[in-house]
């Protein structure tokens, strides 16, 4: 008689950190409420249940620049357990969010206790550099229409869903200029093109198909 063989069921993070004996708070948050301030002391990390975070950094000019919009699954502020003492960036809530926080000594311990949550988390923070990398060299090399179409497709989670068009938070054309270095009248006429070309959409929100990928891929 064949013994059924069972699958193992895939390691769930937002359930281990609601369910799975974490010390951690919950904590919500208005629309614009900051989370935390570039320049404060780095005590935590947060885990983004619902709503989305805008991650900004100042220059001693004054100068802001987003560097990045974070959706639910997200971790932030996880400079604390890489040795920063105080943060080293600002996090804005984009809307009603709510995030988990858990103190950094805590999240140190689950990370050495629980071998999958670790896995996932290191997983998630090479991701995270990967997408620093790739910032730099968008930067540096491309033109602001296909770093404009790139940041639509990462906010979007391109890639990361079979469906054809994903509706998006809702960002605004100041905050997509801040994103990609450049002004908010060459956004808003990139925008338009885009939305003839039929790469995106306004309908109450924002939907950025797949197809926008062209923009990137064509030299």
């Amino acid at each position: 008689m064949k013994k059924k063989t069972q699958t193992k069921r895939s390691f769930d993070v937002r359930e281990y950190l609601e369910t799975g004996g974490v010390k951690r708070k919950v904590v919500n948050y208005r629309k614009n409420q900051v989370i935390f301030t570039q320049g404060d002391e780095s005590r935590s990390v947060l885990y983004l249940q619902s709503g989305s975070v805008k991650i900004t950094v100042n220059s001693s000019g004054g100068k802001e620049a987003v560097i990045a919009l974070l959706q639910p699954g997200d971790f932030f502020g996880e400079g604390s357990i890489a040795g920063q003492s105080l943060r080293v960036s600002t996090a804005i809530a984009m809307g009603p969010t709510s995030a988990l926080e858990i103190e950094k000594r805590e999240m140190l311990r689950v990370i050495h206790e629980e071998n999958e949550f670790s896995d996932r988390f290191v997983a998630h923070m090479l991701k995270r550099n990967v997408r620093v990398e790739e910032d730099l060299v968008d930067q540096l090399f491309n033109s602001s229409e296909k770093r404009l179409a790139r940041a639509l497709l990462l906010v979007a989670r391109y890639g990361k869903e079979e469906r054809r068009e994903k509706i998006v938070v809702r960002v605004s054309q100041e905050t997509l200029a801040e994103m990609i270095g450049t002004t908010r009248g060459r956004v808003s006429f990139f925008m338009n093109k885009f939305r003839k070309l039929g790469f995106i959409k306004y309908n109450g929100g924002l939907q950025v198909n797949d197809s926008l990928l062209r923009v990137i891929l064509h030299d």
